[in-house]
């Protein structure tokens, strides 16, 4: 069995990334944070003209309709250029909810074809985040009470800013009142569809998690190609090689446990859960190892305004413990790894 991307979805990073590299300059994203909103509506036009809202949309509602391993690409390069958009909430997470509600909802395809066409963006308030990210600029919100799903428009909440140290995340507590006019889903569906919220949300993250530690390391690397002491590039220093291939390491162990975690919820798998765990602990454990090891070898001036590292460790840090910290994750791995259930030995290894 053939694992590897193939050709087009190869090709389709590889726009995607080229796109990136031109619109989301470093000197674009300071810009972008110093604003009161923190977003650019110029960059998010010209991410919908190129199509990237419209990934996750039915082909009937005017999308591409590609699935959770074409978005564990565009993840990687969300995180690699640290665009400061909620495009993955918007076009991945919240497509793949209004997608799921069944077509009584009389606004579900209008919904869907503003997402693709790029002239809607929807904050996604799942009970495991506090904080509802991009709540502020939104224009419709989906949140929770207990089983059931409401879809509200922004006229209808409140949002109390909260600070981050991402400055180009912007998160809120959102105060509202749920009433049957925004309830779209309720019982037992409502539950599925915040279990699957809950599993592209984390696999979005994870997929940027490893994008920004693919960044640190390639800013580090170019760093110590540069930075003279005593003659020599530092990067000739064998103290140096190590701490950078073992972030390098640490990130291609992390690439297939992501793509196994999106091939999971691709075709609804029933350990799915715990892969996607998995992904969000090891693409996490991967950035964190990149940004404390691009700290050493940036110096301290790695911390400062100027230099381009502390963008990507900033998000780095924030994305870490959204959609669920590290202890939630843990625990839904050793619940399944130490069950009473759980398929170990070599007994269970192969099938006989």
């Amino acid at each position: 069995m053939d694992f590897t991307f193939n050709d087009d979805q190869l090709a389709f990073r590889e726009a995607v990334s080229r796109f990136l590299m031109t619109e989301a300059a470093p000197e674009m994203l300071r810009e972008v944070w110093e604003t009161d909103i923190g977003r650019s509506p110029d960059l998010r036009h010209k991410i919908a003209e190129q199509g990237l809202t419209a990934l996750s949309v039915p082909e009937d509602c005017g999308g591409l309709g590609m699935d959770d391993v074409a978005w564990s690409l565009m993840t990687q390069e969300l995180g690699y250029y640290a665009i400061p958009d909620s495009l993955a909430d918007t076009a991945y997470v919240a497509a793949g909810l209004i997608t799921a509600l069944p077509d009584s909802i009389a606004t579900r395809s209008e919904w869907l074809g503003r997402i693709a066409d790029g002239s809607i963006r929807i904050a996604v308030g799942h009970p495991v985040n506090p904080l509802v990210a991009d709540a502020q600029p939104s224009d419709l919100l989906l949140l929770s009470h207990d089983d059931e799903v409401h879809a509200v428009p922004r006229s209808l909440v409140d949002v109390i800013a909260n600070p981050s140290i991402d400055l180009s995340r912007r998160l809120g507590h959102v105060v509202w009142e749920p009433s049957s006019a925004t309830r779209v889903a309720t019982g037992d569906t409502g539950r599925a569809l915040w279990a699957a919220v809950l599993e592209r949300g984390v696999l979005s993250v994870a997929g940027q998690l490893l994008g920004l530690a693919q960044r640190m390391l390639d800013l580090s690397v170019d760093y110590a190609a540069q930075r003279k002491q005593f003659g020599k590039a530092i990067g000739s220093f064998q103290a140096v090689k190590h701490h950078l291939a073992d972030v390098a390491t640490r990130i291609e162990f992390a690439k297939p446990v992501l793509y196994r975690a999106a091939h999971a919820v691709a075709h609804g798998e029933d350990d799915a859960p715990v892969r996607v765990s998995h992904a969000k602990l090891a693409c996490g454990e991967a950035a964190w190892l990149a940004a404390r090891h691009g700290i050493q070898v940036h110096g301290a001036m790695g911390y400062t305004w100027e230099v381009d590292l502390q963008m990507f460790m900033k998000r780095a840090w924030a994305l870490d413990a959204s959609w669920g910290d590290r202890g939630f994750h843990k625990s839904r791995v050793a619940g399944f790894v130490l069950g009473d259930a759980a398929a170990l030995g070599p007994g269970r290894t192969f099938e006989e």
